[in-house]
């Protein structure tokens, strides 16, 4: 008697858990929902005004040049300059939301093809520099390919960015075993930072360097964040000031 008593609490108990978590999905269901409508308000309703911003400003510059003084000219560049960074923040602000909202998909990624074909695109924004690329062969991952490319664009993007003042640089991609796991990282020579500062990289909007130094909105380690996260895995960086960066991403 006693185990059929105890056996009815335990059906009652898994109803009540099964009933509650119907209830949490339903509510995230309608959550995300109006992340969606948000996500959609952001993209249209702040874009348009500030194109406008943008587009008037340019054609005021074009059209009026001869009569407009110097500091009447460096006026509009700031506001052009300052309402094309607004929209980059927006662009940035709705991939963070889209990358936590968005569905997975596992497959094997060839990393070092893919990081290849990002250094090629960088090669051609900036001909001219010269910096010497050490591409690991072979390293292979299983995760979503879409979001796994945004996390070594990122990367190899900010190790570009930030190598930019030297003559000659170094940029790494490759692996090493850390814990039973494959590290895989991206390294650089270039301005590096203060350790001290190491866990304030990855919170959106905080940068270590100033707009005017490297251009940026400071969206770009969150997202490789969020993304590592939803793949299991952690996310961390060693730096010395103008001695460089590495920034190592596991994966489950």
């Amino acid at each position: 008697m006693r185990d059929i008593t105890e056996r009815r609490k335990a059906e009652e108990e898994l109803a009540r858990q099964a009933k509650e978590l119907a209830r949490a999905n339903s509510e995230l269901c309608v959550v995300n929902k109006e992340l969606e409508a948000f996500s959609y308000s952001v993209s249209h309703d702040l874009r348009a005004p500030l194109r406008s911003i943008d587009g008037f400003s340019k054609a005021v510059l074009e059209d009026y040049e001869q009569k407009l003084d110097d500091q009447g000219k460096d006026y509009l560049h700031r506001v052009r300059a300052a309402s094309q960074r607004m929209a980059q923040l927006i662009d940035d602000l709705l991939n963070l939301s889209r990358v936590t909202r968005s569905d997975m998909h596992h497959d094997s990624v060839n990393l070092s093809a893919m990081a290849w074909s990002i250094v090629t695109e960088l090669q051609k924004i900036q001909p001219d520099r010269q910096v010497d690329f050490v591409i690991a062969e072979g390293l292979m991952a299983k995760g979503d390919s879409r979001l796994l490319k945004l996390v070594l664009e990122n990367l190899l993007n900010n190790a570009w960015k930030f190598t930019g003042k030297h003559t000659h640089a170094k940029i790494e991609f490759g692996a090493a075993p850390c814990n039973g796991k494959t590290a895989y990282f991206v390294r650089d020579d270039g301005a590096g930072f203060d350790m001290a500062y190491a866990e304030k990289l990855f919170i959106p909007f905080q940068r270590l360097h100033g707009v005017t130094e490297f251009a940026g909105t400071g969206i770009g380690l969150a997202l490789i964040q969020r993304i590592i996260h939803r793949h299991g895995g952690h996310v961390w960086a060693e730096g010395k000031v103008e001695q460089g960066a590495t920034f190592y991403f596991t994966l489950q």
